[in-house]
């Protein structure tokens, strides 16, 4: 059947007047990319209710603080609701309402121009988080000719655990929380899963995994509410999660706690890997990492010996520049234990939805070479990544300063650039040189008012789409359904597959239901209007599946010591490498700058830069906060509740001070993705409470990931006073 005729009709209950013609749509709450399953009531063509959906294996029926404020979310008064072009100074706020065609007509003509004089790759696109639109950016830029599409996480979270693993391991370890198997022992390396939800690891399966009582090992600066619960918090460094990895990768192997079977049927390099980790000991971890040598030794002990044992990992590792090799020093853990592809670990996905058509073999060896990083960086923009992308600050100095080449355009979707591209001062010097910048979103955020044009977005009950989670490993797939439509609003989806046929490209323009019929086929092969109507599937997990073929590597094996990255002329052995902002790599940076700054901790009212203008959620968090322990606040003359000044060398922000002994009086956690809608544009204090004014984006780079150093720089603090305030 139709979707539009899969909803069902739920009877009024007695006496309650409500209305009798609901129609329920199962969808998949997209407020964050966590992937709760719902239901949509809808009434006369308004979404009047919006619940969990109690068989779903991902939430259960249960939803966070964003997903029950959903309707606040479609229904705000500040919904952008039709297409506008600026008519004043870039940045200067003077807007007028136009067509979708006007719109359309003038982006084309705008983008032909340019791709006529300068080449499709003096045009980008830019995207957000992954939700349903990011691959289609990508893609759409691929019809178009050009390579240079960005993320900003796909340098600095998850993808560099993507392309890692991959080259590990030949897939994306992710956590067994539906086979019915619960772990005996939990890590959590740099995450808060009980505030977040990434990417179908929804923040319920975690609280239900804890269950059966494991032990729990946490690594965080900060002694959040799973360290408190925890057998062992390891309270490191900021930045320094290599040095932890390689010490306890020494425990093990010095130890002989390793899963000898499994280490001698399914792992290539153990020699190697042994060797180069002697001399990475707990004793010369502990004053890098600031974790007490036993300590090391003790959790160590306890996981190895505890099985089956889950690794949690979040993006806090991604945010150095040695961050490739932090992640395959932490991936290394779970490997010598022997807990891959078992049940209540980690296992390889079981691939629901076939392969996303990229259309990247659109582009010609030598437009992929123009990709901007390429040249350097392989598992970012080369042969090592599973979907290239762009490097931000190369892409950047291109916008800003036409080097290596000008690019002249850019088309962002889901992204308020401002407050998520590290070192904000620089995306705005190079968002101010475009000759076209259009932007797709929800709300008039910071970015939008430097735009020429402005597309309103649907938000997610407004579309039709589908979710494989956990992303990647795809053991649950889910159908998204529009269940209303508000304004003249329409999905990115349906902005590109319109706009690629206003240019007449060749690619791009089938039907947004033809690409998700596609992907079915490939992959768990239910028919769309039947998954639409059941809400979801899951997949079966089958483990130990590299016993039938091996592990997707060059060796078949688990690789410990990396081919792959040895053939791209990288060293294929993790290594350590201190933070080129720190306390101990710039002494004379920290005489003026003592204290080491941390930031990304999630917060469960809002989505990195989203949802702060919607009041429910605003009342339950309403102002940026900056954690500091008691000691370091009392020598400084600061309060519970006052607002500081925080300063780094790129500039300086306030926030408000919350005293606290969970974290180091040498460290303090400032909350990233602040601004503030209620205030009047074209800025909407984007610069006041923005962790990005304090983040750097310059060299040194990962090598191999272009990664650059947004965790564990050098900074200070002092009180506002009210005359700076």
């Amino acid at each position: 059947m139709a979707h539009d005729d899969t909803a069902v009709a739920e009877p009024a209950a007695a006496g309650t007047g409500a209305p009798t013609d609901i129609r329920i749509l199962k969808s998949v709450c997209r407020s964050c990319h966590g992937g709760c399953g719902v239901k949509l009531h809808v009434h006369d063509g308004k979404l009047v209710k919006v619940e969990g959906d109690r068989e779903s294996p991902l939430n259960h029926g249960r939803l966070c603080p964003i997903g029950t404020a959903t309707i606040d979310l479609v229904y705000h008064p500040d919904r952008l609701k039709y297409p506008m072009r600026r008519t004043g100074a870039r940045g200067e706020g003077k807007w007028e309402r136009i067509s979708w065609d006007e719109a359309l007509d003038e982006i084309a003509r705008k983008l032909q121009a340019i791709k006529d004089e300068f080449g499709a790759e003096a045009i980008a696109m830019g995207t957000g988080t992954g939700r349903h639109h990011i691959r289609w950016v990508s893609r759409f830029g691929h019809a178009l000719g050009t390579p240079n599409w960005c993320e900003p996480g796909f340098a600095q979270c998850f993808h560099p655990r993507v392309n890692t693993s991959i080259l590990t391991m030949g897939d994306l370890p992710v956590n067994d929380f539906t086979s019915g198997t619960k772990p005996q022992c939990i890590v959590y390396w740099g995450h808060n899963p009980m505030n977040s939800g990434p990417d179908g690891e929804t923040r319920f399966a975690v609280r239900e995994s804890l269950e059966g009582n494991p032990k729990i090992i946490v690594i965080d600066p900060r002694r959040t509410e799973l360290a408190a619960k925890a057998d062992y918090w390891l309270q490191l460094r900021p930045g320094t999660d290599d040095a932890l990895a390689l010490a306890m990768l020494n425990t093990i192997i010095e130890e002989k706690l390793y899963d000898e079977e499994f280490v001698r049927d399914w792992t290539h390099g153990f020699e190697q890997l042994a060797e180069r980790v002697k001399q990475y000991t707990p004793e010369w971890a502990a004053p890098i990492t600031w974790v007490p040598a036993e300590q090391i030794r003790a959790a160590t002990r306890l996981y190895a010996a505890t099985r089956p044992s889950m690794m949690e990992w979040g993006c806090a590792i991604e945010h150095t520049p040695n961050c490739i090799q932090t992640v395959r020093a932490i991936s290394m853990l779970p490997a010598l234990t022997g807990n891959v592809d078992v049940p209540g670990g980690w296992v390889l996905g079981m691939k629901g939805l076939g392969r996303f058509p990229s259309l990247i073999e659109n582009l010609s060896p030598e437009m992929n070479a123009k990709r901007l990083g390429a040249d350097r960086f392989k598992m970012l923009s080369g042969e090592g990544a599973d979907l290239p992308a762009a490097h931000i600050p190369t892409l950047l100095e291109a916008m800003r300063d036409g080097v290596p080449y000008p690019v002249k355009a850019f088309l962002v979707f889901g992204n308020n650039t401002l407050t998520t591209f590290g070192n904000a001062k620089m995306a705005h010097e190079a968002l101010m040189k475009l000759d076209l910048l259009v932007v797709a979103d929800l709300f008039m955020t910071p970015t939008c008012e430097l735009a020429d044009i402005v597309l309103p977005a649907a938000s997610w009950p407004e579309l039709d789409q589908l979710a494989g989670l956990p992303t990647i490993a795809a053991n649950v797939v889910l159908a998204q359904q529009k269940a209303v439509r508000i304004g003249e609003c329409k999905s990115d989806e349906e902005i590109f597959i319109e706009l690629a046929r206003k240019m007449k490209l060749d690619l791009c323009t089938e039907e947004v239901d033809e690409v998700l019929a596609s992907q079915l086929a490939g992959g768990c092969k239910v028919p769309l209007d039947e998954l639409r109507e059941r809400g979801f599937h899951s997949m079966p997990i089958r483990h130990y599946k590299y016993k039938e073929k091996g592990f997707k590597t060059p060796t078949g094996k688990l690789e410990l010591y990396s081919t792959r990255l040895a053939d791209m002329g990288y060293d294929p052995l993790p290594y350590y490498e201190e933070p080129p902002e720190s306390p101990i790599s710039t002494p004379e940076v920290a005489k003026d700058f003592p204290l080491v700054l941390t930031s990304g901790a999630r917060i469960p009212f809002f989505f990195n830069s989203e949802h702060r203008m919607i009041r429910v959620l605003r009342r339950a968090h309403p102002d940026p906060i900056v954690e500091v322990h008691p000691d370091t606040a009392a020598a400084l003359g600061i309060r519970h509740g006052d607002w500081i000044w925080i300063e780094t060398l790129r500039g300086k922000i306030q926030q408000k001070a919350k005293l606290t002994p969970g974290i180091d009086p040498r460290v303090v956690h400032v909350q990233h993705g602040w601004w503030f809608p209620e205030e009047k544009g074209p800025d909407h204090g984007v610069w006041r409470s923005n962790a990005n004014v304090l983040t750097r984006n310059g060299p040194p780079y990962d090598p191999a990931m272009g990664t650059y150093h947004l965790r564990g720089l050098l900074c200070r603090i002092a009180p506002v006073t009210p005359a700076a305030s």
